[in-house]
């Protein structure tokens, strides 16, 4: 095989570990809210076991991107997509550790929750769509999509924002009885 094809070869094969890495992560933070909104406590162990799967990914990954800049010395838009791979592959897997922390308030067991799931099924909806189109954008390497994203991004960074203002305002609310 020549030099330039097996490159090629490993820069796919480096593509298609990210979007199954992208997929995992995808999966991971869908169940890890289904598994809050029922409060299945199995669904929620299966979840942080299976975050070890994504981690590893993330090794491979950038195990892979280190030998190709090592092995092969890629030019320069070739070494920005391997580094681009490097930091997705980072983000994927946090994405999945913030899965395993939805998984882990099971602990709150059959207890009411203190504001309903409104804000949060919201952006748990709007991030699913997110981790979607930005894997698929990836794939196709469609700058359109990707703009897509960044948008939606901003509106579930405007829902975050509500959603820890009406917490404050709900604890403070609580405090201020408290203190009565």
């Amino acid at each position: 095989m020549v030099v330039r094809e097996k490159f090629e070869t490993e820069l796919r094969e480096l593509k298609e570990l990210l979007i199954k890495q992208g997929i995992e992560s995808l999966h991971a933070l869908s169940n890890a809210f289904i598994a809050l909104e029922s409060r299945d406590f199995e669904a929620a162990l299966e979840i942080i076991e299976d975050d070890v799967k994504i981690n590893l990914l993330e090794e491979e990954i950038n195990e892979l991107a280190i030998l190709l800049i090592a092995k092969q010395q890629p030019v320069a838009s070739d070494l920005r997509g391997i580094i681009a791979a490097i930091k997705i592959a980072a983000d994927l897997e946090r994405m999945a550790d913030f899965a395993v922390n939805i998984a882990i308030t099971i602990r709150i067991g059959k207890e009411p929750f203190i504001k309903p799931l409104t804000h949060l099924k919201q952006m748990h909806e709007m991030t699913i769509q997110m981790i979607d189109l930005s894997i698929k954008s990836f794939e196709k390497e469609d700058v359109i999509l990707a703009k897509e994203v960044s948008e939606m991004d901003d509106k579930v960074d405007r829902l975050y924002g509500e959603t820890i203002k009406s917490l404050l305002e709900r604890a403070q609310e609580k405090w201020g009885r408290l203190r009565s």
